[in-house]
């Protein structure tokens, strides 16, 4: 069971907390970690691009010339693909890139995400994220003090003013316990969990 320390807004450590191996000790699976990756992006991707096939392109009804006899090459149709203003060969049509992940895959590779984090020491507890106010000067000196430049910052209860102090800084993303995912586990950089985030994550995925 992974021991890490729990620091305050301060940066200064004030505990110890046991993370469960059943969500942050697991074997790490790097292909379902990939999947589920790539099922995200694919499933954000509009999938609206077209263009016109050599049917569709208007005009070009008539053949050119004769077939022999202009000491031309054989053509059918100006509207053919390597006429300027002719149809493209493999045209790009609509389509729907998005595909599925079983529920026990996207679990083992969210938990796999988690784990990566702890074994790559880019994981920091934080006892509380509170504010009182609005304020983005606020939550940077909080992330200075925890020598964090990039991260995703996951809270366990709903917190209007951190999520808008955090905001404008581009490279801090916020989530909430409940709706965080592999792709953002990879790419934030540091791990960055409150007290009761890490107690949420547990409760849902041990």
């Amino acid at each position: 069971m992974a021991n890490v320390s729990v620091y305050n807004m301060e940066g200064k450590e004030v505990g110890k907390i046991d993370l469960n191996d059943a969500v942050f000790g697991v074997e790490v699976n790097e292909h379902l970690v990939h999947m589920a990756v790539v099922q995200q992006l694919a499933n954000k991707r509009q999938g609206t691009q077209k263009a016109k096939t050599r049917s569709e392109v208007s005009g070009g009804g008539r053949k050119p010339w004769r077939q022999k006899g202009t000491g031309h090459a054989r053509q059918g149709s100006i509207r053919a693909p390597q006429w300027k203003g002719g149809g493209v060969v493999f045209a790009p049509v609509p389509r729907d890139y998005s595909f599925k992940l079983n529920k026990k895959e996207k679990r083992a590779a969210l938990k796999s995400a988690l784990t990566s984090r702890v074994q790559e020491n880019k994981l920091i507890v934080v006892e509380e994220l509170k504010f009182d106010e609005i304020k983005t000067k606020n939550f940077k000196k909080v992330m200075d003090n925890l020598n964090v430049n990039k991260a995703l910052v996951v809270l366990g209860d709903k917190n209007e003013n951190t999520v808008l102090s955090a905001r404008n800084i581009p490279t801090i993303q916020t989530a909430y316990a409940d709706s965080i995912n592999v792709y953002d586990v990879m790419k934030g950089g540091t791990l960055v969990l409150t007290k009761d985030a890490v107690t949420k994550i547990e409760e849902v995925y041990a």
